[in-house]
C-alpha cells in the first residue's frame, strides 16, 4: 500500500499532536453539554475513536452513513442517507465528526437533517478541510488540517474501500485511480 502513495502529508505523530489540541478545545467547549457525538461512517471512525478517547467530558456516541461518492474519486452530486442514527437528536448538542470536508454537499445534507430534527446546536469537527474543493457554503467549526486539492487516503480516508488503515494521510498516486 505504501508504494501507492505519492507523498505523506501528515504523519501519525502530526495527527496525534493536532488531535490532542482539538480534543482539549472540545473538552472545554462541551464541558457541561453532554453532547451527542455523531461519527460519519466509514471514514471518520478512526478519527472519532481517537478523539473521544482524548475528550474529558460525558458524551454519547452514534453513527450515521451519508454518501455521495459510492467508492469512486468524484462525488455524484447526489447525497444519500445510507444508515440513520439510533439516537434522538431533539434538544441535544450535536458534534459531527468528519474525516474530510471537501465539496461540502454531504456535510450540508447532514447539518440540514439534524436542524430539521431539532438539535439544540450543531458543530462540526473535521480532521481535514479541503476549501478548494467546496461547492456548497459550509465549513467545519474545528479543523485539524487544511489540505490541498488532491486525492487523499489514509487514517480513515479510502479509495474503493482500501487504504483506510494507513496510519498517516497521504496523496494517492494518480496512476492508481486513473485506470
Amino acid at each position: 500500500m505504501n508504494n501507492d502513495i505519492e507523498r505523506v502529508l501528515y504523519s501519525r505523530e502530526m495527527i496525534v499532536e493536532r488531535m490532542n489540541k482539538l480534543a482539549a478545545q472540545l473538552s472545554t467547549d462541551y464541558q457541561d453539554k453532554r453532547p451527542l457525538v455523531i461519527s460519519v461512517l466509514t471514514g471518520a471512525v478512526l478519527f472519532t475513536v481517537d478523539m473521544i478517547e482524548r475528550m474529558d467530558i460525558k458524551l454519547q456516541l452514534d453513527f450515521i452513513d451519508v454518501s455521495s461518492y459510492y467508492g469512486g474519486t468524484h462525488s455524484t452530486g447526489e447525497v444519500k442517507l445510507v444508515q440513520d442514527l439510533n439516537s434522538e437528536v431533539q434538544g441535544r448538542h450535536v458534534l459531527i465528526m468528519e474525516d474530510i470536508v471537501d465539496m461540502g454537499r454531504t456535510l450540508k445534507f447532514l447539518v440540514d437533517l439534524l436542524k430539521e430534527r431539532g438539535a439544540a446546536s450543531i458543530k462540526v469537527c473535521s480532521l481535514l478541510d479541503k476549501p478548494e474543493g467546496r461547492k456548497v457554503d459550509i465549513k467545519a467549526d474545528y479543523v485539524g488540517f487544511n489540505v490541498p486539492n488532491e486525492f487523499l487516503v489514509g487514517y480513515g480516508l479510502d479509495y474503493k474501500g482500501f487504504y483506510r488503515n494507513l496510519p498517516y494521510v497521504g496523496i494517492l498516486k494518480p496512476a492508481i485511480y486513473e485506470n
